[in-house]
């Protein structure tokens, strides 16, 4: 008898319902396919220090070791239930949750998990030849942790489709490997997932502002009135912070070798800067730009019937619907800004502004961060948010030439300027000419820092990888 504990982690008493068996045996050697085909380029590798989930408790959700990266434990593990919880906005306000999916919510539910669980493998297909340029053994091991967690992530959603969808749902689950990243006639769901991810720049970037993208999708679901959605999401939580973590610090650590570098040198010159083997601020900032405009488009457009739907009917709520005053929402109206001016729209339609709003600005903890690091280095320059009608593809800012101050320019300029404002094709070959491999343990690529501290208290210089 096979022990499902120990060959998927779990919490869902996997060893005692056989059709789930059945359905999770038959997906398993597809997904190691996948993993194989299109997971991460792990050349060499024998073990990587990493973090495995064997319970949703402090203790169990960071059991750290060194696992073989094909024999890594995917586990599907739900947060705690909370006895007599009630659904806490919408129509259905104050009534029990569901532990069965209501057969009028159906389509609208898998949805909704089918393009969650699309991004998970999205991204690990994104960031698959990262490891060949990786800066140090620090970042590679994070690189690793990161692709490991968002395979469990899609684990997490595709449990959900074969648990309580029938053969619908195990289409679907099938249907998520075969998708593909910026595959021509296959392509992943949402346009920012099929964005190639060729360098660490570009890596930091979406895991800052991108995972936090998916920090307030799985936010908005963790209060769901599909109380097995709400708890699986609850816990992929615990682990899109170290995701954002490795985003945030890997820009900073950037920074910081710039700014010693341009104190060294007494100047901000780009040129020498480049010369000197290290990414001009100004270079950063287009990056930031890129990567922040196209995380936008994920929250859908301004004004959405589909969202109020989610959120009338207690599917999607808001993040941290706790902190709202009404959780009902039903005669109230929103101040939406147009091309054409405010314009007051139900306030339900709102949900997905409201929320790219709540993003926005908590993007803002990150910039503030490095801010200080220049400020208190003694220079002049100040990293900033474009404004959210810049390069939009979805909304009522679509296709409109508005510059990252978010002024409206003339459709020449804005052709013009757009190799100014996001990285050109000089940037990327720049970029990309500094991604050189280093992996020996303590030593760190030209173009960034050590960190200021190892994982899991270890020290920076820690054997993260081993090698064959």
């Amino acid at each position: 008898m096979i022990d499902y504990q120990q060959k998927i982690p779990n919490n869902v008493n996997l060893n005692t319902d056989k059709s789930l068996q059945r359905a999770l045996e038959h997906w398993q050697p597809k997904f190691l396919d996948w993993w194989g085909d299109l997971g991460p380029v792990a050349s060499k590798v024998k073990d990587v220090y990493l973090r495995t989930a064997v319970g949703v408790d402090a203790k169990g959700w960071a059991d750290y070791g060194y696992v073989n990266m094909p024999d890594y434990r995917w586990g599907i593990f739900l947060a705690d239930k909370v006895e007599n919880r009630t659904i806490g906005f919408g129509d259905n306000i104050g009534k029990p949750v569901w532990n069965e999916v209501p057969g009028e919510l159906r389509s609208q539910l898998r949805r909704i998990i089918v393009t969650q669980g699309d991004t998970e493998p999205a991204s690990v297909e994104q960031q698959r030849l990262l490891s060949a340029t990786c800066p140090s053994l620090y970042d590679l091991r994070n690189l690793f942790q990161v692709n490991v967690e968002e395979g469990r992530h899609l684990w997490a959603m595709v449990y959900l489709l074969h648990a309580y969808f029938g053969r619908d749902g195990r289409e679907e689950a099938e249907e998520l490997l075969f998708r593909h990243s910026g595959d021509y006639d296959n392509p992943r769901i949402l346009e920012t997932f099929n964005e190639p991810i060729s360098d660490w720049l570009s890596f930091f970037m979406f895991t800052y502002f991108t995972d936090r993208d998916g920090k307030f999708q799985l936010k908005s679901l963790a209060e769901s009135g599909f109380d097995p959605l709400s708890r699986t999401c609850k816990f992929m939580l615990t682990e899109e912070a170290h995701h954002m973590f490795v985003g945030e610090t890997g820009i900073a650590r950037i920074i910081k070798k710039t700014l010693e570098t341009m104190q060294s040198l007494k100047t901000d010159d780009p040129d020498l800067l480049n010369k000197n083997g290290v990414i001009d601020l100004p270079l950063i900032q287009k990056y930031l730009n890129f990567w922040y405009s196209s995380s936008l488009d994920l929250f859908g457009s301004e004004s959405s019937s589909n969202a109020a739907f989610s959120f009338a009917n207690g599917i999607k709520g808001r993040p941290d619907e706790y902190s709202f005053e009404d959780h009902v929402c039903n005669n109230t109206t929103y101040s939406l800004d147009t091309p054409d001016g405010l314009k007051e729209i139900e306030y339900r339609n709102a949900i997905n502004e409201i929320t790219r709003n709540a993003y926005s600005k908590d993007c803002l903890i990150g910039i503030k961060r490095w801010n200080n690091l220049i400020r208190k280095s003694g220079f002049n320059f100040e990293f900033t948010l474009p404004s959210t009608k810049f390069r939009r593809s979805i909304g009522v800012w679509q296709d409109l030439n508005f510059n990252p101050s978010g002024e409206k320019v003339d459709s020449s300029v804005y052709t013009k300027m757009m190799s100014s404002w996001i990285p050109n094709e000089n940037d990327k070959k720049f970029i990309n000419s500094l991604m050189v491999r280093v992996d020996t343990p303590g030593k760190y690529a030209s173009w960034i820092s050590s960190p200021d501290r190892g994982i899991n208290n270890q020290t920076t210089d820690f054997d993260y990888i081993r090698f064959n």
